[in-house]
This record gives structure tokens, C-alpha cells and sequence, in this order.
């Protein structure tokens, strides 16, 4: 996989600006942006994903271009088989762990019935171990069991990339670094590009094998990590 990002936007909210001017390129399938909050972080996995139009500039994966500026070209979240696990995770509270998993298949899987049986949810439920919670809601799941149901919907669909806007911050330490590592273990598995950013240098150290690191909305520096 190579991704390539050069974008530019310009910020404004009441009298505080901020110019975002991102530009990186990498073939590396396990991608860190490391950098404080409000650094621009988010930003750009937003513009990645297609949640934010950039001024100018453009996004390429493997080539395909999602956004170009010059060229007119600015596919809608839908077209650029992105997939975006957002920090909360935003499960759907009145879905079970089979329908949120089954979310995004083709019309009626949502149906419980037709969720609990789909080829592609067995298959996910099983790789994340989550068989005896597929009739569960998510309030009756622990923290670990949220991120793997996130992980399930976001993969269900084999995207391109994986984008994971700070995916361990809501957890308790302990589970923080279990997670981590068990992220780090299925990524290598499934072979599956991913995205993290984080604030954390323990996620670089497990998760980084390229890694730039973003402040006030630039690349400050770049490195290979692990």
C-alpha cells in the first residue's frame, strides 16, 4: 500500500485561525501521526476519510486518487472504502454486536436474524472471539468487547485503510495495554493497512512502523519506529 497525503485548509472560529498544511507519503502498512492535542491529528484523518473538505492539495491511495484539488475530484465518504474507528467507537446503542457488525452490508442484514447468520458477521465474530456476545447490546459490553465490535464493523467491508483516531484513551491502563498489543497482533494477521493517531508514545512504540509526528499542523519530523 502507498498513501499519499498533501493537503491544506484554513480554519477559522472567532478570532483564532488555524492553517492545517499536511505532506507525507508512506508504503508502510502500519502508519502513526503522533503529536499533542490540537496539533492537527484529527484533521487529517478527517480529510482522509472524507469528513472534511481540504482547500487544496490531494489524498492517494494505492494511486486512486480520493481527493484532488487540480483535478476536481473529491469522492464522498462512501466511495473511498475508508474505513474510520472513531474514538468513542460509535456503536449504535440499539443494535446488537451482530447488527452493528452487519452495518453497512447490503439492505436487510440489519433484520437480527439475517445479521447473526451473514457469512461475513460469523467471520468476524469469530476471529474477535465476540460468538457469545452477538446478542448483546453494547451496554452490556465490556471496554475491550466495545473495540473489537468497532474493529468488526469497520473490517466487515475490507477497506483499503484503517483509520483509528486515538482508539485506546477511553480505556483503563490495563486493558489500554492489552488492547494495544492485541491491535498490533491482528493487524500483522489480517494484513491490514492502518492509520493511528495518538498522543501516546506507548502506541508508537507498539504500533509505529512509520511515523510522523504533527505540530501545529505540520510534519515536524519523520522516522521509522518499530
Amino acid at each position: 500500500m502507498i498513501i499519499q497525503v498533501q493537503i491544506r485548509k484554513q480554519l477559522q472560529a472567532d478570532d483564532r485561525s488555524f492553517q492545517l498544511d499536511i505532506d507525507f507519503t508512506s508504503d508502510s502498512k502500519r502508519i502513526v501521526l503522533f503529536g499533542p492535542s490540537g496539533a492537527g491529528k484529527s484533521l487529517t484523518l478527517l480529510a482522509i476519510a472524507g469528513l472534511l473538505a481540504p482547500d487544496q492539495g490531494l489524498i492517494r491511495i494505492n494511486q486512486r486518487a480520493l481527493y484532488d484539488h487540480e483535478q476536481g475530484i473529491n469522492l464522498p465518504p462512501q466511495q473511498r472504502n475508508v474505513a474510520y474507528l472513531f474514538q468513542d467507537y460509535a456503536l449504535f446503542p440499539h443494535l446488537t454486536v451482530a447488527q452493528n457488525i452487519a452495518f453497512g452490508l447490503q439492505a436487510g442484514w440489519l433484520n437480527p436474524r439475517k445479521a447473526n447468520n451473514h457469512p461475513a458477521v460469523q467471520k468476524w465474530l469469530k476471529l474477535f472471539e465476540l460468538n457469545t456476545t452477538a446478542k448483546s447490546y453494547p451496554h452490556q459490553l465490556s471496554g475491550g468487547q466495545r473495540q473489537r465490535v468497532a474493529l468488526a464493523r469497520a473490517l466487515v467491508l475490507e477497506p483499503d485503510i484503517l483509520l483509528l483516531d486515538e482508539p485506546f484513551s477511553a480505556l483503563d491502563p490495563a486493558l489500554r495495554d492489552r488492547m494495544r498489543k492485541e491491535l498490533s497482533t491482528l493487524q500483522q494477521q489480517l494484513d491490514v493497512p492502518m492509520l493511528v493517531i495518538t498522543h501516546d508514545p506507548a502506541d508508537v512504540t507498539v504500533l509505529g512502523e512509520a511515523v510522523f509526528e504533527v505540530r501545529d499542523g505540520r510534519i515536524a519530523a519523520a522516522n521509522r519506529g518499530s
